[in-house]
């Protein structure tokens, strides 16, 4: 299976704030899929696009799906990967002025890793590191 592109689907509460966040990160927006139903970004080129949707329209749309509360549990974690050292610690600043939380400051784990761990405004977990 190769999939010529690839959506991910989230639930989120407030697409305004959802759209500032991901703009302010440099994320460059899926104009022709955002509505007043969901707010949609180009992750990696044009081969991953993450929709964030009001957590009512996608419940409803999948009918007997329900998302689950992303600040105390998590239903995936991106992982994105940094250039640099330097670039993930730019990058967690970046989260910190778009109103992110940072989850763990950035750190050396394993051997050769350097990352940290952050949170959207919704609570949806990301991974950023360097290898």
């Amino acid at each position: 299976m190769k999939p010529k592109m690839i959506w991910a689907n989230l639930a989120v509460t407030d697409l305004e704030r959802t759209q500032k966040f991901y703009t302010e990160l440099g994320f460059r927006p899926n104009s022709p899929h955002s509505s007043n139903e969901l707010v949609s970004f180009f992750m990696a080129g044009n081969e991953l696009i993450v929709h964030f949707f009001l957590k009512n329209v996608i419940e409803n749309n999948l009918k007997s799906m329900k998302f689950g509360d992303p600040q105390s549990s998590n239903e995936i974690i991106f992982t994105l990967s940094a250039e640099s050292k330097s670039q993930v610690d730019e990058w967690a600043e970046e989260v910190k002025n778009a109103g992110g939380t940072i989850v763990s400051e950035p750190e050396s784990f394993g051997e050769n890793y350097y990352g940290f761990v952050f949170a959207d405004p919704d609570g949806h977990k990301f991974n950023v590191f360097f290898m």
